[in-house]
């Protein structure tokens, strides 16, 4: 499938009408969007914290310093709706000025966590008014008439007390922030879908699988049946490409569409939370993802998330979403990073590793996908902070990262990742082509490389990461063998390179290949000329 950016632009960034507004948007730049705060783009270094640090100032005090040790720019923090809204109509927000408090204080932008209705599939965060009355606020029954504690997303009344609070809050950030923008994004619930069955099986949401499929998705198949994902597509061919029906006759019997249905029920619900919260203030707002994993069935993981093989009954269902994003805890991470990006969905990866080959991945994730930003999870127990891997790759984003914004969207870049399994890749760039492959010197291998390279001008590239080697061919007219002239290691200081030690021996394989160390990632400089 090719890209629709104007597709997505359409249905899911009503924020880019927005440009007259210093507020946070998002904006086009060639295929990529970019996050614009304060009037420029604005690249994520995020990190998430557990999801309880956030709800006390107190134990929040000597966090803020890990954040900055590590590098980050921006922190995610939960919030929850009950201790938000701790009585029906009535809010708190001494908690929210307080985490806006400490993040200017250190030079720190935020991304809020909405933990509304749900976080990990489960209503463990809704306040205990809404907890204890099942009467009026209806929950999940799933297989065998089990009843659950988990918000239905066809009671009214759920999304509806849900949304008052969203949009409290919403317009208590206008009232704080709309001048500094210390929030510059917002996630609407977490990880939303059934778990234990593959949909949700009490009263209302019978009635519902046994109406007809809303017309509202219906058009929307209908006007992009060539460019749905091939998932939801095969289905609905497989039933005959009806234009009407229920849901069991336009896409077939089976736990498949259990999930469709259940993913466009969560899909409208997010929608009208996130509706009442843009129109108190306007910033953008995404939702988040957990996986699949191989060979694991519907209910062991959330039914109807927002998963990239429902992704068009989200772009139909939820146009107040701004993107889907996923939180990849697998060895997989590339192919996650390629399904999310899709139909010109912007990248954003809220969750993962912060540790082990995790922070490697990430600068695959902005070379790559032109991604807005990345954020592992639980980086406040992250020991020796300064000393991470996590701060060692944010401080090459960082000085990378106007190099970065410049170039997304104009295919100047590539990002990658080799192990044993796929040592080598090719890449073109620059009218070169780059055989990307694991390091290799005296004998030994390295087990893992990960990186990204820049076209930064006429035989000249800057690449940083660790782990691979690079060998180049020329793609364009003109003499048909290419040499590496010359590799410095260095450092960006205000935007000016500082060049270091220049790399032209064992470093570079006595000019056979363009070498990164295994260990320690690095940014370097490399020209390289053709010969016959």
């Amino acid at each position: 499938m090719r890209l629709r950016f104007c597709l997505m632009l359409s249905l899911v960034m009503p924020l880019l009408a927005q440009t007259s507004s210093d507020r946070p948007f998002l904006r086009k730049q060639g295929t990529a969007a970019q996050l614009i705060v304060n009037g420029s783009p604005f690249l994520v270094l995020g990190g998430e914290l557990h999801n309880s640090s956030s709800s006390s100032l107190a134990y929040m005090e000597p966090v803020w310093q890990r954040m900055i040790d590590l590098n980050l720019n921006t922190v995610l923090a939960g919030l929850s709706w009950e201790l938000v809204e701790p009585q029906e109509g009535r809010f708190d927000f001494e908690l929210v000025d307080g985490l806006i408090q400490g993040a200017r204080r250190n030079n720190l932008h935020l991304v809020l966590l909405w933990f509304g209705s749900w976080k990990n599939g489960m209503s463990s965060y809704v306040p205990l008014w809404v907890k204890k009355d099942f009467n009026r606020f209806p929950r999940v029954q799933i297989k065998n008439g089990e009843k659950t504690e988990v918000l239905s997303t066809l009671a009214e009344a759920n999304w509806k007390a849900d949304a008052a609070a969203f949009a409290s809050l919403m317009r208590h950030l206008r009232e704080v922030d709309d001048q500094e923008h210390t929030v510059v994004m917002m996630q609407v619930e977490n990880e939303s879908g059934v778990l234990g069955d593959s949909r949700d099986r009490g009263p209302l949401s019978e009635k519902a699988f046994s109406a007809s499929v809303p017309p509202l998705l219906m058009d929307y198949l209908e006007k992009n049946r060539n460019e749905l994902v091939p998932e939801i597509r095969k289905r609905w061919e497989a039933a005959g490409l009806k234009s009407s029906g229920t849901w069991e006759e336009v896409f077939g019997a089976g736990a498949e569409t259990d999930e469709m249905f259940m993913a466009w029920n969560y899909a409208r619900y997010i929608d009208r939370v996130a509706a009442a919260g843009k129109s108190e203030y306007g910033i953008p707002m995404y939702v988040n993802t957990w996986l699949a994993g191989p060979g694991r069935t519907l209910g062991s993981f959330p039914s109807g998330g927002s998963l990239p093989y429902d992704m068009d009954i989200w772009l139909a269902g939820a146009p107040h979403i701004d993107f889907l994003s996923p939180d990849i805890y697998s060895a997989d991470f590339s192919f996650w990073c390629t399904r999310y990006a899709d139909r010109g969905n912007p990248l954003f990866i809220p969750e993962t590793n912060g540790q082990g080959n995790g922070p490697r991945n990430l600068l695959y994730a902005f070379g790559e996908h032109d991604a807005i930003g990345t954020s592992p999870f639980a980086v406040d127990s992250i020991p020796n902070p300064k000393e991470s891997d996590l701060a060692r790759t944010y401080s090459i984003v960082a000085q990378l990262a106007p190099i970065i914004l410049r170039n997304q969207g104009r295919r100047e870049m590539a990002g990658f990742v080799v192990d044993k399994e796929k040592p080598t890749i090719t890449k073109e760039l620059g009218g070169y082509e780059l055989e990307i492959s694991l390091d290799s010197i005296f004998g030994t291998t390295s087990d893992y490389g990960s990186g990204i390279v820049i076209h930064a001008g006429p035989d000249e590239f800057l690449g940083a990461g660790s782990g691979f080697r690079v060998r180049f061919k020329p793609k364009t007219p003109g003499p048909g063998r290419a040499g590496i002239g010359q590799v410095d290691e260095g450092t960006f200081r205000g935007g000016e390179w500082i060049p270091g030690r220049r790399l032209n021996g064992d470093e570079n394989d006595q000019g056979g290949y363009w070498r990164f160390d295994r260990q320690i990632p690095r940014i370097e400089r490399c020209v390289v000329y053709r010969w016959e």
